[in-house]
């Protein structure tokens, strides 16, 4: 039974028929109970009788009237006719054979009233009628106190059954709700588990924790979500990084002049100077080849930006990478903007470099967007040890963990800032507050999951002076985590 609904179904049915049950065994004990108190009726009828009976005795001997003599006979009737109609009753309470004895007794006790009626001066007649009369009551005291017991101990006994019953159907109703709450909640947790990690951005799919149907196809439509979600965003990526590698190749174009130039102007000299003195003409070719080295390495770093290639770990100089990016952003730099970089040249870290480098490309064009026409970047890096005494950088934040060796690179500039109620939202996909048409939302974002990747951490805030603070932690050493 793999259907959550055929379970509850059942689970219901279940709870129906335990109260069904319930109902018939309570019928059951009430019938058995009105049988009591009627049967009691039946005693407590003969018992009244008999009482009357020995009323109208002590009147006839009080006052001799024949009135109270005929009462009597009356109900000594009457007492034959209910023990010869409820004999079974009188049996069952009494032992077999009561009822005959005690008809017997009647027997005996009307005529020992009709011979003192006869000699109303023989105490002796009178004394035996006093004591057969005594017995009859005796018997049916008797008869009516066990009566009496039996219907207690019939509700009392119904009362139990009852009770138990009621605890078994509460017992079971509440390890119903128990699985089908466990069955319900279990997966239903773990679900807003995941889309709590989606919302995160963790695009990890979700595995079934419950067989159900209903569940079934509920994780494998969260899961073609997540599928086509993961798709188009690689897709989105990809096309932020294409919008990157355009404002790249602008900058590699106005690179590639220089040195296009310079080789260019050598090989006219060269050529119009054919007789030329034979050093000049070396140096000449020197110059020319040192230019296409450089030609081809501004290519290359084209080439390894552009290409689809695995995440690759090596050690990487970070001022060359940095002048190297500001290069390539020099087109965009606005004239009025002055760069300071303050990075020791032997400062390394260890990552792949050409998505550094992404990094870079888009915590600095922002930074040139961000201050607009005039004002100040700033680009400074230092070797760090995470959690030191005075490191008021969030530990918790990333990956970063304390008592690691890291390299901080500080991206600061002079501009607006960070609204602050936007700025725990900065690093969200999709998030952005360039105008319609002017950004896709997707650059913080990237570089977030970049630096991510490199088990590093990824800041921002707002400077005391004005001004927005990008501060990056990356690897110091091969394979530590920063």
């Amino acid at each position: 039974m793999h259907s959550l609904q055929a379970k509850i179904a059942v689970a219901y049915l279940s709870l129906a028929v335990l109260i069904v049950g319930l109902s018939i065994v309570a019928l059951i004990e009430l019938g058995r109970i009105e049988n009591k108190v009627r049967e009691g009726g039946k005693v407590a009828e003969l018992f009244d009788a008999t009482l009357e009976m020995r009323r109208f005795e002590k009147n006839h001997f009080l006052y001799g009237q024949a009135s109270d003599l005929e009462e009597h006979a009356r109900y000594v009737a009457r007492a034959h006719e209910l023990l010869k109609r409820d004999a079974a009753v009188i049996d069952v309470l009494a032992g077999s054979g009561a009822a005959s004895r005690l008809a017997d007794e009647l027997v005996l006790y009307a005529g020992a009233m009709a011979a003192y009626a006869r000699a109303p001066s023989n105490e002796t007649l009178a004394v035996a009628a006093r004591a057969s009369g005594n017995r009859i009551v005796t018997v049916g005291e008797q008869l009516s106190l066990r009566e009496r017991k039996s219907v207690d101990i019939a509700l009392q006994t119904h009362q139990r059954n009852f009770l138990g019953l009621l605890a078994g159907v509460a017992a079971i109703l509440v390890a119903t709700g128990f699985l089908l709450a466990r069955r319900v909640t279990r997966p239903l947790k773990a679900m807003e588990h995941h889309m709590e990690a989606v919302a995160s951005g963790q695009l990890t799919r979700l595995t079934p924790d419950s067989r159900d149907r209903e569940f079934v196809s509920l994780t494998d439509a969260f899961n073609h979500v997540l599928d086509e979600l993961e798709r188009r965003q690689h897709t989105l990526v990809r096309a932020e990084k294409l919008a990157s590698l355009g404002t790249m190749l602008s900058g590699v174009a106005h690179e590639l002049n220089n040195p296009l130039s310079n080789i260019s102007s050598s090989a006219q000299i060269l050529k119009e100077e054919a007789d030329a003195d034979p050093a000049f003409r070396a140096q000449l070719i020197e110059d020319i080849d040192a230019e296409t080295l450089r030609a081809r390495h501004i290519v290359r770093a084209l080439l390894d930006y552009s290409g689809d290639r695995a995440f690759q770990r090596d050690r990487v100089p970070l001022a060359e990478l940095v002048q190297e990016t500001l290069r390539f952003l020099k087109t965009r730099r606005p004239t009025g903007v002055e760069v300071r970089v303050d990075i020791a040249p032997d400062l390394a870290v260890y990552g792949d470099r050409p998505r550094l480098q992404q990094v870079l490309l888009n915590l600095i064009g922002n930074a040139y967007d961000a201050m607009g026409t005039r004002g100040e970047l700033t680009i400074k890096a230092r070797p760090v040890n995470v959690g030191e005494k005075g490191d008021d950088f969030p530990v918790h934040n990333g990956r970063c963990r304390a008592g690691a060796q890291a390299i901080e690179i500080v991206i600061a500039d002079s501009g607006p800032g960070i609204p602050p109620e936007i700025l725990e939202r900065i690093f969200d996909p999709f998030f952005t507050t360039k105008a319609v048409g002017h950004g896709s939302g997707l650059g913080l974002f990237v570089a977030f999951e970049i630096i991510e990747e490199h088990e590093g951490c990824l800041i921002a805030s707002n400077r005391p002076e004005g001004g927005a603070e990008f501060r990056i932690r990356l690897p110091a050493t091969p394979g530590d985590p920063a």
